[in-house]
C-alpha cells in the first residue's frame, strides 16, 4: 500500500508530526493527553464505530512513536505514563520493536478458500471434481466448501472458469515471510517474537493500521535541542521519497532547518562494504566455504541465523553501510551523534545491538522524518538548492534496490581480478530468501555470491518508505546514473576501511 495516501497513512503522518512538534516545543509533556483530540477532532467517528476507539488507538500510536510500550487494556493508565522518562537525548525504546494494538486489530479470518457470489452454479463444477479431499459439495446449484476438510491447495481456484473461488488471507500474516503471525484467544493477530525479524512488512500491509513500530523522534529532537552535534547519514533510497520538490541538493538544507549539523550519504558506507565483501569473497570462496551471503539487510541476516544456523558462518562479516558510514562520521567528528535516516524498520533493531549501539545513536524512517518536516512547517518548494552529494558512487547508491549489492560486489571483484568469475543469485522477500538458502544448503549454489533482501524490491520497499516501490526504484536508477563513475574508489576509502573495524 506504499504510495497510496490512505486514512492509515494520514493518521501515521499526523502522529509523527505531533510527536516531533511536542519535542521541539518542550514544556509540560503531559499535554500529550490532548493530542488524540487534535488528531481525531469532532464528535463523530470517521473510520470506526466509535470516536473514543479511534482516539484510544491514536493514543497508543503516540506512545509507540515516542518509544513507549503499549498500555495494558485491562487497567487504567494515562497516555502520558512514562513520557517524562522518555524525554532524554539518547536512544530509547522498550522491546519489542514491532507491536500490535489489539483493539485496533480486525481479527481477520485466518487462511481459507472461499466461494464468492460470482459462482454461477455451472453444470461441469470442475472445482468439485479436482478437490483431493472431497471438501466441495453442490448445494442449490452452487459450490460450498467444507472448511474442516479443505487443505487450501488451491486446485479449485485454478479450474473455476469464472474465477469465483478466492483465497482469503490475513494481510499481515500473508506479508510475513517468517510465519511469525498467529492468533490470540480472541482471534486477533499475535506476533511470535522468537520468529520475528522486525522487517516491518506486517505493519505496512495491515489495512486497519493495527501494527506499528516504536520510534526515536522524541529522543533525537531532545539531542538536537541539547546542543549535540547530530549528523544525519541518509540512505540512497531517499531520492524521491519526499516528493518531486525535494531534490538531492535541497536535502541538506532541509535537514539543517531541523537542527542537524550536517548530512552524509550512506552510499559512502556502501562503497566501503563493497570493498570488504569483495575481498572476503575472493579470499574465502571456494577455498574456505562453499558460498558467501551478503550482510547488508539486517532482517535477511537475522532470518538466516535463526533458521539456518549451520549456514551462519557463510554470511559476510562485513559491517553494514549504516555502521561503516556512522563510524566514518564519528572518526571525522569526535563526540558527534549519528542518526541513520532510511527506509528500514529493522535498522532500529540493528542499531540496538551491543556491537553497533555506540556507532549509531538514533534511527529514523523516511516517514518519521517527513513528520519532522511538517512539525517545523518546512516548505520544501521554497528551500534553496544546495550542493548535491558527491562522495558515493553509482554502485553504492544501487544498494537501495534488489540486486544492487551483488552487482556492486561483482564489479569490485572484476576490478581486482579481471579473470575471476562471480556467479550471483538474488532473492527478495523473506519467503524467497528461505527458498534460496534451502537450495544453497543442498549445494545448488556452491561458488556463488548470495544476495538476500527482506523487502520485495529491496530497500526502496522498506516499511518506512513513502512512495510506490516501482517509482522509487526508477528514481534510484536515475540517481545512480548521475553519479560519476569512480573506477578506483578503493584508494579514496581504503585507509578508512582499515581503521573502522
Amino acid at each position: 500500500m506504499r504510495g497510496i495516501y490512505s486514512s492509515v497513512t494520514d493518521i501515521r503522518r499526523k502522529v509523527f508530526t505531533e510527536v516531533a512538534r511536542l519535542a521541539y516545543e518542550g514544556g509540560d509533556y503531559s499535554r500529550v493527553e490532548e493530542l488524540p483530540y487534535k488528531i481525531v477532532p469532532g464528535e463523530v467517528a470517521k473510520y470506526r464505530d466509535s470516536i473514543f476507539l479511534e482516539r484510544a488507538i491514536v493514543g497508543e500510536r503516540l506512545r509507540l512513536a515516542m518509544g513507549l510500550p503499549l498500555r495494558p487494556v485491562d487497567e487504567h493508565a494515562p497516555v502520558s505514563q512514562g513520557v517524562n522518562e522518555s524525554a532524554i537525548a539518547e536512544k530509547y525504546y522498550d522491546p519489542p520493536l514491532v507491536n500490535i494494538i489489539k483493539f485496533a486489530c480486525n481479527a481477520c479470518p485466518t487462511t481459507q478458500v472461499h466461494v464468492t457470489d460470482c459462482c454461477q452454479g455451472c453444470l461441469a463444477h470442475p472445482c468439485k471434481e479436482v478437490c483431493p479431499k472431497n471438501a466441495i459439495t453442490i448445494e442449490h446449484g452452487r459450490s460450498v466448501i467444507d472448511q474442516e476438510k479443505c487443505i487450501k491447495c488451491g486446485r479449485c481456484m485454478d479450474v473455476c472458469p469464472y474465477g469465483a473461488i478466492i483465497k482469503l488471507e490475513r494481510p499481515c500474516a500473508k506479508a510475513c515471510g517468517m510465519d511469525a503471525i498467529g492468533s490470540d484467544d480472541q482471534g486477533r493477530a499475535a506476533i511470535d517474537y522468537d520468529k520475528c525479524v522486525s522487517c516491518g512488512m506486517c505493519l505496512v500491509n495491515c489495512p486497519f493500521g493495527a501494527i506499528a513500530d516504536k520510534g526515536q523522534i522524541f529522543q533525537l529532537i531532545h539531542s538536537i535541542k541539547k546542543g549535540d552535534k547530530v549528523i544525519a547519514i541518509v540512505a540512497p533510497a531517499f531520492v524521491g521519497q519526499f516528493g518531486p520538490a525535494m531534490t538531492p541538493g535541497k536535502l541538506e538544507t532541509a535537514m539543517k532547518e531541523l537542527g542537524f549539523h550536517s548530512v552524509a550519504e550512506v552510499a559512502i558506507g556502501a562503497d566501503l562494504c563493497t570493498i570488504d565483501e569483495a575481498k572476503d569473497f575472493m579470499r574465502a570462496v571456494p577455498k574456505e566455504q562453499p558460498f558467501m551471503a551478503t550482510s547488508c539487510c539486517p532482517s535477511w541476516s537475522v532470518m538466516a541465523k535463526k533458521l539456518f544456523p549451520d549456514l551462519a558462518p557463510y554470511i559476510s562479516m562485513a559491517l553494514t553501510p549504516m555502521v561503516l558510514t556512522a563510524r566514518l562520521m564519528k572518526k571525522k567528528h569526535p563526540g558527534c551523534k549519528v542518526v541513520f535516516v532510511g527506509p528500514c524498520a529493522a535498522k532500529k533493531l540493528e542499531a540496538s545491538r551491543r556491537s553497533v549501539r555506540s556507532d549509531v545513536d538514533f534511527v529514523l524512517t523516511f516517514e518519521e522524518l517527513m513528520g519532522m518536516f511538517e512539525a517545523k512547517n518546512i516548505d520544501i518548494a521554497k528551500l534553496a538548492e544546495g550542493q548535491p552529494f558527491r562522495e558515493g558512487t553509482a554502485a553504492g547508491r544501487g544498494f537501495a534496490v534488489s540486486g544492487g549489492v551483488a552487482q556492486a560486489v561483482v564489479d569490485a571483484v572484476k576490478r581486482m581480478d579481471p579473470q575471476r568469475e562471480v556467479k550471483v543469485v538474488s532473492a527478495e522477500g523473506l519467503k524467497d530468501c528461505k527458498k534460496l538458502l534451502l537450495l544453497a544448503r543442498a549445494g545448488k549454489y556452491d561458488g556463488y555470491l548470495l544476495e538476500g533482501m527482506a523487502c520485495p524490491g529491496g530497500c526502496v520497499a522498506g516499511a518506512g518508505t513513502l512512495q510506490p516501490v516501482k517509482k522509487s526504484a526508477a528514481l534510484v536508477s536515475k540517481y545512480k546514473s548521475e553519479a560519476e563513475k569512480q573506477n578506483a574508489f578503493e584508494s579514496q576509502y581504503e585507509v578508512d576501511l582499515e581503521h573502522l573495524d
